[in-house]
């Protein structure tokens, strides 16, 4: 385990996004960002950096601003040995697709995935559709657009963008330290790390971010494999009601995302000891609800035993956030370290690409002044970041706790409301909160 101090790097590299690393043993000196994490976050952040348009003074007779296509180089150092996809998919509604766009690799993932064509709610009490919704309406700014898309695909598609050796795996952040304007990381070993380091952030715990709480409540999800294809409609089929959520949606044609969410109880105890019990956990619960379409059951049956996986649903608790520091100097935090959220809008992934684009072009904008004071751009370009992400995560973790508590209830009364008046304004949230726009890389 090894002490590393930002003293003798470059004064460039002092002024990250997410940690400050030091005296690297690999050559260093040709990056101008570090970047911690090679999750979605990180890595967004790394190609819009990468690819950012800034706009710099070049000294001429009039002294004209000049506007020149400039490359801001960045490391992202990850603790996996390669990149990690867990969750299998994630729903990417239309915000997420203007920052993949931004980012340039929209088309790709578009062309690698299906768009849903219709949103259909299904009440586990009564069997009945209360809501059917047409996904490719027209939003405030342009058509909606949603796709389950592949994980993996998706953290190739941005990794692939990125010059050769931007990614170095392999590390973990322990504890951050503080020496005036030096920023010391103590590692797990010799090499140099930084990262948006998801949930249980090292880097948000340093800046006194609230710890994330346990909402109550558990989630398995899984993916099944159709080598012939499936068959299936476009369409995102949601379940609600008898004291669970469940949901599914084809990623492209042969590939099924689905997702289950309960309130565990003593009853459940061991069901997450292995992919297996938890397999049969969800077909049980499935199997005594005789509201579930048999093809359903299915998909969850068809599902590899190793792709299934639980993991308690945790949220930060959005008031904390609110005069939180989510930067302070030249650290920040992006992704899961800023804004953990139940999945029930399915806007995590979609936050972190937005994060990523909002953090590139404010990074870059402040890396492209040739004003003097370059630690107060950066430090004031992290803080114009801040204010722009903070409502922002506030409103899609309270949305996003509330809808599950309200769509996963078996409270006869709160069900009943659900079914006959709520249904339409749940999923008019959904389409709400993805009709956002984190803007392009240069404004």
């Amino acid at each position: 385990m090894v002490c590393h101090s930002v003293s003798t790097l470059r004064p460039a590299l002092r002024y990250l996004p997410l940690v400050t690393p030091s005296a690297m043993t690999m050559d260093t000196a040709a990056e101008d960002i570090v970047i911690a994490g090679a999750g979605l976050a990180g890595l967004a952040v790394a190609l819009g950096l990468h690819s950012v348009t800034c706009f710099t003074r070049r000294r001429r007779r009039n002294l004209v601003a000049a506007s020149i296509r400039k490359g801001v180089r960045s490391l992202v150092l990850e603790s996996s040995p390669f990149l990690r996809a867990s969750g299998f998919a994630f729903t990417t509604w239309k915000n997420a697709f203007r920052a993949l766009d931004a980012l340039g690799v929209g088309d790709k993932i578009r062309n690698q995935h299906l768009q849903a064509q219709t949103l259909r709610v299904m009440s586990l009490a009564t069997g009945e559709i209360v809501r059917e919704a047409d996904l490719t309406q027209q939003g405030k700014r342009r058509a909606q657009e949603i796709r389950c898309v592949r994980r993996d695909l998706l953290l190739q598609a941005l990794a692939e963008e990125l010059p050769k050796g931007t990614i170095r795996y392999s590390s973990k952040i322990v504890s951050i330290e503080e020496d005036g304007n030096i920023k010391i990381l103590q590692l797990a070993d010799g090499s140099v790390l930084i990262g948006c380091d998801g949930i249980n952030s090292v880097v948000a715990k340093w800046l006194g971010l609230a710890k994330p709480s346990y909402s109550g409540r558990s989630a398995a999800r899984g993916f099944a494999h159709y080598p012939d294809g499936h068959g299936l409609d476009p369409t995102f089929l949601q379940f609600t009601g008898n004291g669970f959520r469940a949901g599914m949606m084809p990623c492209n044609e042969n590939d099924i995302y689905w997702f289950f969410t309960w309130t565990p109880s003593d009853n459940d105890k061991g069901v997450d000891e292995s992919a297996a019990k938890m397999k049969q956990f969800v077909l049980n619960k499935f199997r005594g609800s005789k509201n579930v379409p048999e093809e359903t059951v299915a998909v969850i049956d068809k599902s590899e035993m190793s792709d299934v996986l639980a993991a308690p649903l945790r949220f930060r608790p959005p008031l904390s956030l609110i005069t939180a520091s989510i930067s302070k100097g030249n650290v920040c935090v992006a992704g899961d370290a800023l804004h953990p959220m139940t999945p029930d809008l399915g806007q995590g992934g979609c936050a972190a690409l937005e994060d990523g684009v909002v953090l590139a072009r404010c990074l870059g904008e402040a890396l492209a002044g040739e004003d003097a004071g370059e630690n107060e751009r950066i430090e004031a370009a992290l803080r114009e970041y801040a204010r722009i992400r903070r409502w922002r995560s506030v409103e899609l973790i309270a949305t996003a706790y509330t809808l599950g508590i309200i769509q996963q209830s078996d409270n006869a009364i709160i069900s009943f409301l659900r079914d006959k008046f709520l249904s339409g304004v749940l999923a008019g949230r959904l389409l709400k909160m993805a009709d956002y726009d984190c803007g392009t890389l240069s404004n």
